[in-house]
């Protein structure tokens, strides 16, 4: 197995706050066991929507400011969780928040889902080759829920990793469907919990039979919790659950799954690194 002081994990999220939300232990887990952990954001979130009523002038229909507000937000979350590093797909603001698909926002001339896939893969190569990760996470070739940003950072990184030798396994970002049911049931038995629970299938999940990989974050759920706090204008938290602006509550899980696409499977069953 690589010593610690050696390992080194990449993630590849499309905007701030997606660390936190579907990898935020795993990144404290690691960090806190001394791997080198970096985080490489696609673009800054100009088009999210606005929890707090004070501060919805920042949005895209008004100042249009949020993206550098939500970088502030990130490298909070980002301290929470102890990265050893973070950066923005080739440089802050160099590509857009897309939107969701088929909105104006789709067509800006720096929208992420718009530019040129290899272009940024190579954006992406650059930083592996300097950072030489073992370990790369990414989402699934339908970035979890859809997104065209999340499908892009997809595609984007299985190009990227390529031929990188270095790269020695590729996971992709899963929900666990029973994980979730469970979650859920628990929220159901709190007191006191002013946001709607989702409908079953409501919320996307991945069938546990494809899952591969479950990395238990129980003892660094504090640093889980605070940086999902920091991004304050996308999510609210009042833990055992968080919401983002649609209301909806979402358990905050002790696991986090994902589905090994490439690499050795032997030792990868609790550890992103088993058996490296």
């Amino acid at each position: 197995m690589t010593a610690t002081a050696d390992r080194r994990l990449l993630l590849v999220h499309a905007h701030p706050d997606d660390e936190s939300i579907t990898t935020g232990g795993t990144i404290a887990r690691y960090a806190a066991e001394g791997v080198d952990v970096t985080l490489v954001t696609c673009t800054l979130g100009e088009e999210g929507e606005i929890i707090p009523k004070g501060l919805d002038q920042l949005g895209a229909w008004a100042g249009d400011q949020l993206g550098g507000y939500r970088s502030g937000e990130l490298a909070a979350a980002g301290r929470a969780l102890g990265l050893t590093r973070q950066c923005f797909l080739g440089g802050i603001g160099r590509w857009r928040d897309s939107g969701m698909a088929g909105t104006p926002s789709a067509e800006h001339p720096r929208a992420f889902s718009g530019g040129d896939p290899h272009a940024q893969a190579a954006q992406l190569r650059a930083v592996l080759d300097e950072v030489r990760p073992q370990v790369v996470v990414t989402y699934d070739a339908v970035g979890g829920y859809g997104h065209p940003d999340h499908i892009r950072a997809h595609a984007v990184t299985m190009i990227a990793v390529g031929d990188a030798p270095y790269v020695r396994r590729v996971f992709h970002i899963a929900a666990s469907r029973e994980a979730l049911a469970r979650g859920v049931a628990r929220l159901r038995a709190e007191h006191g919990l002013s946001w709607r629970l989702p409908a079953e299938g409501e919320l996307p999940t991945t069938p546990d039979e494809e899952i591969t990989t479950a990395i238990d974050v129980r003892d660094h759920l504090d640093a889980k919790i605070a940086a999902l706090a920091a991004h304050e204008t996308q999510v609210s938290v009042r833990p055992p659950a968080f919401a983002l602006s649609n209301g909806i509550a979402q358990p905050i899980g002790e696991v986090e799954h994902y589905v090994l696409v490439h690499g050795p499977a032997e030792g990868a069953g609790h550890d992103l690194f088993g058996g490296l």
